[in-house]
């Protein structure tokens, strides 16, 4: 690996020295190379394994206000030339835009730490495969009602990552993921069918669940699906497992970028300082939490991460901003080119044993989401309509499972409408949050 390092490091100089020979004031430029293996079991038979290994120099160049980028997978000298040529022949003929160009200088990262992101897997193909008929056999071997699965799938991933620009940047980033999943399918006495799933994934294998739980928690999920059946129309309180809320930390994070804001696309243009969540609700984003997948000490602009609240006490304190979506909206970059980093949701309300039964048992009337289907947001005006399947809850006890419903709203009535977060707390990728509990929605059923 430290050769590959050496290596990637004469190829970025390489690019930003032949952006500067061109004719180019800035530049910046990207490598990254990475390599993943992966296998599926269904029945206790292999169906797939797949080996991937890919690479990629991504070249952008200013020429004054304006700008072309231009990429290659040849990592030969005279193919970087070649790209680096592209690239300044797009920025001569593209219109002039006072936004563009690298972020300020005094804002690229100097300290780089390490937060322990990879980490090397021993295990053969064999051995993965293993794993995987394992999960699968313990789903098949919690009920006689599963009859089937869609799959048992291991992945391994290791990836390696280097940007620099002409201001003197260098950073690297390297990370490695693995996961584990498994798809049952529940049979029922009338021979309705139902599929659930479960899965874990870390940058470490050896923080992985046991392939044991896996498979019998995704297969208890899929039995208790076959109890399912349509309920009436109307407005009930919704508890989103924590899983489906992370969807609305992620809904909130598309509102609140840069992007979207600038263009006025938002429902949440001109929101900052506003409150937009009940006084309990708070969002942390950490970008320096060790072995958090969104950990980082740079985004992928170069600029310096830190933690911040976004949202404290339902305020909105801040946007998610590259460079270039802060000089739009005559901000300044919030360190967020490419995404959010370890964001957390949580309610100064929550107690210990807030957990998912807990939140069920003080719910007379109402509904729990365990999955939503569709894309049904509107992100200019905050609409919300999606399918959903979940959990009838009355007098504080689960009834029966409920499917071929809709459930409707308003983001930004929901976002207030937050009365609990759960203690049951999940991660996944780069958002944390326990299961939500929102006030009132719209449910269609019959």
């Amino acid at each position: 690996m430290n050769k590959e390092k050496e290596h990637f490091k004469e190829l970025i100089e390489r690019s930003l020295k032949s952006a500067k020979k061109i004719g180019a004031n800035e530049s910046c430029a990207e490598i990254s190379e990475g390599r993943g293996l992966s296998v599926s079991v269904r029945k206790g038979n292999v169906e797939t394994i797949e080996k991937s290994h890919d690479r990629m120099l991504n070249v952008v160049v200013f020429d004054g206000k304006k700008s072309g980028s231009a990429s290659t997978s040849d990592f030969s000298f005279e193919a970087i030339n070649k790209t680096v040529e592209a690239a300044w022949h797009i920025a001569r003929y593209t219109a002039i835009d006072d936004a563009s160009g690298l972020p300020d200088e005094i804002l690229l990262a100097k300290k780089f730490r390490d937060f322990k992101l990879y980490h090397l897997w021993s295990k053969s193909v064999e051995e993965m495969i293993s794993i995987a008929k394992q999960t699968e056999e313990a789903a098949i071997n919690f009920s006689n009602s599963i009859v089937n699965t869609d799959g048992s799938f291991v992945s391994s991933g290791q990836s390696y990552s280097l940007l620099g620009n002409s201001f003197g940047f260098l950073g690297s980033r390297i990370y490695s993921q693995y996961s584990l999943s498994v798809v049952p399918i529940a049979c029922g006495n009338k021979g309705n069918m139902q599929r659930d799933y479960w899965y874990d994934a870390n940058s470490n294998p050896l923080n992985l669940s046991d392939p044991s739980y896996i498979g019998k928690y995704a297969a208890e999920r899929a039995v208790a699906r076959l109890s399912a059946r349509r309920i009436a129309t109307g407005n009930f309180p919704v508890i989103f497992e924590a899983p489906v809320a992370l969807g609305l930390i992620g809904s909130f994070v598309q509102a609140a970028s840069g992007g979207a804001l600038y263009r006025k696309a938002s429902f949440l243009t001109d929101t900052l300082g506003k409150h937009i969540f009940p006084k309990h609700v708070d969002i942390i984003e950490d970008p320096h939490i060790e072995g958090a997948m969104g950990s980082t000490s740079f985004d992928s602009e170069g600029v310096s991460t830190k933690m911040r609240s976004v949202v404290s006490s339902g305020v909105l304190n801040g946007y998610f901003l590259s460079s270039y979506s802060a000089r739009k909206l005559g901000l300044i970059t919030t360190g967020n080119a490419g995404g959010s980093h370890n964001l957390r949701m949580f309610s100064s309300k929550t107690k210990d044993n807030d957990d998912l039964k807990s939140m069920i048992k003080q719910m007379d009337k109402g509904l729990l989401i365990t999955e939503l289907i569709g894309h049904g947001i509107n992100y200019v005006t905050g609409d919300y309509s999606r399918g959903a399947f979940g959990f009838w809850i009355e007098n504080g006890e689960i009834q029966h499972a409920v499917e071929e419903i809709t459930i409707a709203g308003n983001l930004m009535d929901m976002f207030k409408q937050i009365i609990l977060i759960g203690s049951d707390v999940i991660s996944r990728g780069t958002k944390t949050t326990g299961s939500v509990l929102i006030e009132n929605m719209s449910i269609a059923g019959t």
